[in-house]
């Protein structure tokens, strides 16, 4: 995913292009995006979501708002809505 990024985010209209104005540094558990220059979070959230699809994994996995200043991942919970559907039917 980290590599994605890298390749993916445009700066200036050319994707790859990152100079010293973005930095994408992998953590443990995180990937954090630094941006020195005007970056939309929503942008990075378009790019997390057309790697997911790339990777067929955008059926079961969502991107959620943590905060004002990032996202994380979150399996979607099929169990929970089984059961609701289950109680329904009821």
């Amino acid at each position: 995913f980290e590599k994605f990024l890298k390749e993916k985010i445009k700066v200036g209209g050319k994707p790859g292009a990152l100079g010293e104005a973005i930095t994408v540094v992998r953590e443990p558990t995180t990937i954090a995006v630094t941006a020195k220059i005007a970056f939309s979070k929503r942008y990075l959230k378009y790019l997390t979501k057309k790697f997911l699809k790339q990777q067929q994994l955008r059926d079961y996995i969502r991107v959620i708002a943590r905060a004002k200043g990032g996202y994380f991942l979150r399996y979607f919970n099929f169990a929970q809505d089984d059961n609701e559907a289950e109680a329904a039917d009821s």
